[in-house]
Parts: C-alpha cells; structure tokens; sequence
C-alpha cells in the first residue's frame, strides 16, 4: 500500500489508484496519515474538516467518513476506534511523508559530518517525493493547520541540498535555481547568502554584492529589520574574497568549524523534562561559563540525551560543537593529553601528529586549547568523565562557550541547579521504546509478556534497546517466549545482550572504578533486595560500623551504583539498588574480588571484550 500527501492526497494499492472522491474523505486519511501512529481526537477531526463550527452531526458523518475509508483501504489498513478518535494502521504500507523525513534526516547528518556527495543524493531523493504542493485536495482547514511545516520542512531540505552542492564545486549548476528561488522567497537570508555565494564563484562579485543590497532593503521595507548573521557574514566574505571553493558552507563562509556531534540515532522516547532543560540552559545568553552535568548509572541514557540537546542547541554555537569520549572502551579514563589532541585538531591545529613534541607536552596543550577557544561560542560535549581532575584542562577559555558533560559520578565542578540525574524510564515510556524498536503489534499481541520484558529491564534504556534490538531481529518469535528467557535471575543479564549492547559490559566499569572493599559490600547488600535501607540496616549485613557503612554507600552512590531514595523518619538518608545492579553483584566471584580488587570477573558470561555502550 502506498499513500501520498505531499501532492494531492491518494492511495494506492499494488500499483492502482484507489478512488478517493471529496475532499473531506482526503482530509480525514490525511490527518491520520500526519499523525503518525498517533490518535486523531474527534475534535481535532471536526476542526480540520468544518472549521470552528462544526455541524451537530459531526461525529456521525466522521463515523461515515470512517467506514468508507475502511471499505476503500481493504484489510491491509486498520481503521481503529481509539478514544477519544482513531488511529490508522497500515504496516509495511509505504507513506511519503515518512520517506521524505527519512531521507532529510540522513541528509542532514551527512551534511553536519561534512559527508557533501552522500548528503546531496540524500536530500535529491528526499525531495524528489514532492509532487507538487501538499494536501492540494483537502479543507482549507487542514491545509492551513499543516501546509506551511510541511512547505518549511521542504525548504529547508532544499537550502541544505544547495549547501552541499555549493561544497562540491557546483556553483554554476545551481545559481539559475538559486536565482528563481530568492524572486520567489525574497526573505529567505540563507538562499539569499547561498545565492550571493554561487555568484562570487562564478566570478561575479558585483552581482554577488548587488544581491546583498537588494536584500537588505527588502528586509528593511518589508520587516523592518537589518540582515541577519548568515547573510551579513556572507557579505563580508565577499568584501573579504573568502568565498571559495575551499570554504564549505555559504553560511559561515568558513572550513574551520568544527562538527563533531555524533548522529542522533532512532526516535527519543521521554526524557521531554530534561531535553527542556538542557536545551534552555544551553540556548541561554549569559555572562558566564554555563556547565552541564548529565549523570546517573550506566545504560539509564546519558549519552542519547546530551547528543539531542546538543544537536537542538548546535545553532547557538557557530564557532563549532566538539565531542569527545573521556573513557576508553573498557572504562579506563583517558589520557588528558590524548583528549586535548583530538580536539585541537577538530579545532584546526596544525603539527600535532604522533611524532610531534607538542602532542605530548600537557602544558603546553592547554596552553593551545586555551588560545584556540578563547572569544570563541563553542559548545563542547565530554562524554562519560571520569571525575573533576580529568575535566578540568578540557574546559573552554571563552566566557560564551557551554560544556555538556556526561558521567556516572557527580561533578564538584557543576552547581546542583546544573546537574540533570536521570532516573530508569517509567512503565510507560519503557513501553513506547520498546514498541518503537519491536513493532507495537508484536506486544500488542501478548500485553501481559510486554508487561513483563519492561519490568524485567528495569526502566533501564540501554536494556530496553536490547530487548527491542533482539525482538527485531527475531521477528518469527513471540514476546512471551523472550520474556521466559529473562524470567530467570540467574540468566536475565546473559539475555540483555545483542551486538555491541550488554548491560554487563556497561556496568564494569563503574565497578573498576570504587575501591577494592566496594563491589565485596554490593555483593553483600544484595541479598536485601531493591527495597530502601538505611545505613544501619547495611551495617548488619556488612558486619562493620555505621560509619564505615555509610561512606561505602556513598561510594556506591558516587559512581551510580547506587540510588539516594529519600530520608527514613529520623531524618537519615536510604539507599535504593536498581534490580540489574543487584544480578549483576550477585553474579560476582567473593573470590576472584578478594584477589583482584575492582574490575572482577563474573561466574556467568565472563567480560573477555569490554566495550562502550550507545545508550550511554
């Protein structure tokens, strides 16, 4: 089944044109097709078809409308009545609003990641789904509440096609287009720079600069507001002959600007709280360094959530957005030396290869870092960080720029009111990752072994992206029978394993990182389950002191193994354990601890290949 709405709305089923006729029958397979997956309520439904005033017999002609789309789709569309609407399903249907989005998507990955041929082919093919303007044969009612994000996404597909055509060298092929579409979109500062651009290359810098003035006086007369920094700096880059070919990106007129940021991966499921945060931190204007902590155990999503807040913020930083991983795979911290290398050379220093003496002088490294991002609105991501004294020579020396950090333990360096801990997922959300991974209808099918695979992950992200991984990748098996798997305590972390996910290999390397005693005490405290203790409750099992208790607690708390739940009625403060962190000590050797401190090994699935984790 295919469906199409950036055009006129139709379907299609194995190459024949299914006879839609009216345009409120198009409006209403258009707006659940908009959705997503998601319920159309009843009065959302009323509003795009009738206006603010919609007849008394509303719900029942939506009831008709209904019914004759479920005759004309067939059985490979389910039209469900869902309180308080409906909801489309057509799985493995064909939708190419999804495809357009798709493809975008991966275009402008490619473009951040400076990938300008592989960007190009994508966003040529995102585009080429347009058949003309959408939703030309629907109300006026949805096409003003849809049609202009839909024609905004486009463009901004298109000026993003452009930029990468400009990057590879096509100045001539693209100016006639870029000329048509600034008479068409006058106010548009990007395709005004980008044409301006074109025009420079093409030798004709007058015309460029004639482009500029034109501009401006449009923005003027009709805004009246002067031109903004992309088109302004473009402006200048033509006074200053720097437009050519080696500079990518007619917006910056720059090759120096670093983009570092890892490519956001699937659809981000909860977390809208702290993105908000994070992101309004980030965006804000302030007169001081701003400092970002994301903290909390291994797999609870860390890495996911700062890469998305930093890709929403990327716009606030034009002077580049590094990333860097603190820790080697196995947990170890690495090297501040080989941090700084890594992004001094993102940052355009030159002579810092192995054999150079500089890359191994740590002073002097500094010495560059702090040149190198001085007056600089950089936005630097250090994820999975070891602890203060590691961070401390990474950060920037511009007052504008923000640092986002990442680690299990707190930061001295980050006030409380900058430090966002996250917490396991609710059940809710638990579910939605899950079914976004698997399918909904392979746990719609059996709700009571949903319920089950999401208790038994714990709320836990990165075991949920296994789970949901491995339902994926056995699509002829039930969820019941991988919720029988992880039934057992003794085999569920052996289970939470796929590829390059493994809830153990996650958690070892908060283990190698606490004192030798540490992971003895969490192997004693396991026996007391996930509910609340006190520290005089853990000083019976330990068979030490109330004191010496506490501080092993809070060691465990320090490196996230450990959860602060509330105050106990005196006042004192209880201990949580997450359920996994309590397989995983109870799977722990006394012995082989006893012999080699921190970094034991397991008595089942043995750790012989450690590794980083992308849920982070």
């Amino acid at each position: 089944m295919d469906f199409r709405i950036l055009g006129p709305v139709e379907a299609r089923r194995d190459g024949d044109w299914i006879a839609l006729s009216g345009s409120k029958v198009h409006t209403v397979l258009a707006a659940m097709l908009l959705a997503h997956g998601r319920v159309v309520s009843d009065s959302r439904l009323g509003a795009l078809l009738w206006g603010w005033d919609p007849p008394v017999t509303a719900s029942a002609q939506i009831y008709t409308y209904m019914s004759r789309l479920r005759k004309l789709l067939g059985d490979e569309v389910e039209i469900v009545r869902r309180q308080p609407g409906y909801v489309l399903r057509a799985p493995g249907a064909r939708i190419d609003v999804v495809e357009f989005e798709r493809l975008d998507r991966l275009g402008r990955e490619a473009l951040r990641e400076r990938r300008y041929a592989d960007a190009q082919a994508l966003l040529t093919e995102a585009l080429g789904w347009w058949r003309g303007p959408a939703l030309s044969n629907v109300t006026e009612f949805l096409l003003e509440a849809e049609l202009p994000q839909l024609e905004e996404a486009r463009m901004f597909a298109l000026e993003n096609r452009i930029e990468a055509d400009l990057a590879l060298g096509m100045h001539e092929q693209v100016t006639a287009e870029l000329t048509g579409l600034v008479a068409e979109h006058p106010v548009r500062e990007r395709l005004r720079a980008q044409l301006m651009t074109a025009l420079y290359r093409c030798g004709r810098q007058a015309d460029a600069l004639q482009t500029y003035y034109e501009g401006r006086k449009v923005l003027v007369d009709q805004l009246g507001v002067d031109p903004g920094e992309a088109l302004g700096a473009t402006y200048q880059a033509v006074l200053g002959g720097e437009l050519g070919l080696q500079e990518a990106g007619a917006a910056r007129g720059r090759s120096d600007v670093p983009a570092m940021l890892p490519a956001v991966e699937g659809e981000f499921v909860g977390r809208s709280a702290e993105l908000s945060l994070l992101t309004a931190r980030l965006t804000a204007e302030a007169n001081r360094p701003r400092r970002l902590l994301v903290t909390g155990m291994a797999g609870v999503g860390k890495t996911a959530l700062a890469v998305r807040a930093a890709e929403e913020s990327s716009g606030h930083f034009p002077d580049g957005q590094l990333f860097v991983e603190l820790c080697h795979p196995d947990g170890a911290p690495k090297d501040a030396s080989e941090v700084l290398v890594r992004l001094l050379r993102a940052l355009g220093e030159p002579g810092l290869d192995g054999n150079s003496p500089r890359a191994t002088d740590r002073d002097e490294l500094v010495r560059l870092y702090r040149a190198r991002t001085s007056g600089k609105r950089l936005l630097v991501v250090l994820d999975d960080a070891a602890g203060d004294l590691q961070v401390a020579p990474l950060l920037p020396a511009s007052p504008q720029a923000a640092v986002l950090i990442t680690s299990r333990a707190r930061l001295a360096r980050v006030a409380g009111a900058d430090t966002v801990a996250l917490a396991p997922l609710d059940d809710d959300e638990s579910l939605t990752m899950l079914a976004t991974a698997a399918g909904e209808e392979r746990l719609r099918d059996d709700p009571d072994a949903a319920d089950d695979l999401v208790a038994y992950c714990g709320g836990l992200p990165l075991a949920l992206a296994v789970m949901g991984a491995r339902l994926a990748a056995r699509p002829l098996w039930s969820a019941g029978r991988f919720a029988a798997r992880l039934a057992d305590p003794a085999e569920r972390l052996a289970e939470l394993s796929f590829g390059d996910l493994d809830v153990r290999r996650a958690l070892l390397p908060s283990m190698r990182r606490v004192a030798a005693e540490v992971p003895l005490a969490l192997t004693a405290l396991s026996g007391a389950g996930t509910e609340p203790f006190s520290a005089r409750d853990a000083s019976v099992r330990l068979a030490v002191s109330e004191d010496e208790a506490e501080r092993l607690l809070e060691s465990l708390v320090d490196t996230a193994l450990l959860d602060l739940s509330g105050l106990d009625p005196q006042g004192l403060p209880l201990y949580r354990c997450h359920e996994l962190v309590l397989l995983y000590a109870a799977s722990l050797d006394p012995a082989d601890l006893a012999a080699s401190g921190p970094g034991p090994s397991a008595r089942r699935s043995p750790v012989a290949h450690d590794g980083a984790t992308a849920v982070g």
